[in-house]
C-alpha cells in the first residue's frame, strides 16, 4: 500500500484542496479529502496533482521513430514520456503501403504483449495515420502510397495483430468504400478519425454516421472553412458527436483558431502532441516514415519543401499553452486525461478515483512535469525531487 498527499489535486473531476490518496496493487482505493498528510509517503505541499497525461499520437521520440524502432526502440521512448507527464499513449505510424503498416501493428502488438514496467509509460496500441487519405492534403505524408480502404486492406490490418493493437486510424472519408471502412473498423472497436481530407460538410457528417468518432489535428490538412462551404472544420465544430483533436504548439494554429475550437467544442476537446522523433532532444535531421525531416530550434520539423512534419511539443507543454489560451484547468486537464480515455474505452485512465490506475503527474505552477508515477510507482521525477521516497516534497 502507498499513499501521497497533496496540497491541491484534479481528482474525482474537479479540482480539491488536500488530498490523500491510497494506492494498492497499482490502482485508487481510496480518495479521501484531508487537511494533514498523516501517514503519507509522498507529501506534495505545491503545484497541482492530477492524472497522467494521455497522448493519441505519438509519431516518436528522444531520436526514435516508431516506423523504424526495434524493441529498444519502443522501451526508450515509453521510458522517456513521463519526463514530459505522458503515462498512456498510442503509437502513430505514418502512411506506408498496407502490408508495411500490417507489419508494423505486427510489432506493436508484440510490444504490447512484452513484460510492462512502471518506469514506463503504458502502450495503448496503435494509431495509424493513413494510408487512406487524401492527395489534395498530404502535409508530410508519402502520397505515392495513398490508396482506397477496400475491404481486403481493412481486413489484412485488422488481422496483422490481436484485438485492440489498432487503437486509432486517420482516415479521409471522401475516398471510395470509406463509408463501409468505417462501419467495419467502428464495429471491431478502433476509434475512426477523420483526417487529411477534402471532405466537405456532408461527407464529413456521413462518416461520423457511419461511426467516425474524432477529427485529427483541426484545421491541418483539411478542407479550409468557407461560411458556404464549411467542410470538415465547420461540421466538426458543430457536431456534438465528434471530438476534435489539436495540436497547441504555437505555430500549427493561432490563438484565435484555438479559442474559436474551445467555445464550439470544448467539452470535445482532446490534445495531441503529433510528436516525431525530434522530440525530445536537439535539432538535426531525422526521419518520419519514408521521409527526411529537419527540426531546427522553435519551429516544427519540416520536409524540405517546407511542409510541417508533427511536431517537438511535449504534452505537458500542450495542456499550458492551453490554459495560457483561455481554455480552463480542469477542461485542459480533461482534454489530456479522461477524454481521450474515453474515447479508447478506457474508464481505467486518465482519471483520480477508486478503481482506476494510479497514474499521477505532479506539475509545478506553470504546468511543467515535476513527477510522475505509473501504477502508483516512480517513473520520473526532476532533479530536485531524485527519489520522493517519501517525505516532503
Amino acid at each position: 500500500m502507498r499513499k501521497i498527499f497533496a496540497r491541491r489535486a484534479i481528482a474525482e473531476g474537479r479540482e480539491q484542496a488536500a488530498v490523500t490518496l491510497t494506492i494498492e496493487d497499482g490502482r485508487f482505493t481510496e480518495v479521501r479529502e484531508s487537511s494533514e498528510p498523516t501517514g503519507a509517503d509522498f507529501v506534495l505541499n505545491d503545484g497541482i496533482l492530477v492524472p497522467g497525461l494521455i497522448d493519441l499520437q505519438v509519431n516518436g521520440y528522444h531520436g526514435v521513430d516508431f516506423s523504424h524502432a526495434d524493441g529498444a526502440g519502443w522501451q526508450r521512448i515509453a521510458r522517456r514520456l513521463p519526463e514530459t507527464g505522458v503515462t498512456a499513449f498510442a503509437a502513430a505510424f505514418v502512411t506506408a503501403p498496407v502490408p508495411a503498416l500490417a507489419e508494423a501493428l505486427r510489432r506493436c502488438g508484440k510490444a504490447m504483449s512484452a513484460p510492462s514496467y512502471t518506469t514506463q509509460a503504458r502502450l495503448l496500441g496503435a494509431h495509424l495515420e493513413g494510408p487512406f487519405l487524401s492527395p489534395a492534403h498530404p502535409g508530410a505524408h508519402d502520397a505515392s502510397s495513398f490508396c482506397d480502404p477496400e475491404p481486403g486492406h481493412i481486413r489484412s490490418l485488422l488481422d496483422a495483430a490481436p484485438p485492440g493493437t489498432l487503437a486509432v486510424i486517420t482516415l479521409a472519408p471522401e475516398r471510395p468504400h470509406a463509408l463501409t471502412a468505417i462501419e467495419r473498423l467502428a464495429s471491431a472497436g478502433v476509434l475512426v478519425s477523420i483526417g487529411h481530407t477534402a471532405a466537405n460538410a456532408e461527407e464529413t457528417r456521413a462518416a461520423v454516421d457511419a461511426g467516425a468518432r474524432m477529427v485529427t489535428h483541426l484545421y491541418n490538412a483539411q478542407r479550409p472553412f468557407h461560411h458556404r462551404d464549411p467542410g470538415v472544420i465547420g461540421q466538426a465544430l458543430v457536431d456534438d458527436r465528434v471530438s476534435i483533436s489539436l495540436v497547441l504548439d504555437g505555430h500549427h494554429i493561432s490563438s484565435q483558431a484555438a479559442a474559436m475550437a474551445f467555445g464550439m467544442a470544448g467539452e470535445r476537446l482532446v490534445l495531441v502532441t503529433d510528436a516525431v522523433a525530434a522530440a525530445g532532444i536537439a535539432p538535426g535531421r531525422y526521419r518520419l516514415g519514408s521521409r527526411s525531416i529537419q527540426a531546427e530550434k522553435g519551429r516544427p520539423p519540416t520536409l524540405a519543401n517546407g511542409a510541417f512534419a508533427g511536431s517537438t511539443l511535449r504534452m505537458d507543454h500542450a495542456l499550458a499553452n492551453a490554459v495560457h489560451l483561455g481554455l480552463p484547468l480542469l477542461d485542459a486537464v480533461a482534454a489530456t486525461t479522461s477524454r481521450p480515455a474515453d474515447l479508447l474505452a478506457r474508464p481505467d485512465l486518465g482519471r483520480i478515483e477508486v478503481g482506476a490506475h494510479a497514474d499521477l503527474v505532479w506539475l509545478n505552477d506553470g504546468l511543467a512535469t515535476k513527477a510522475t508515477w505509473v501504477g502508483g510507482e516512480p517513473a520520473f521525477a526532476t532533479p530536485a525531487h531524485p527519489s520522493l521516497q517519501g517525505g516532503a516534497a
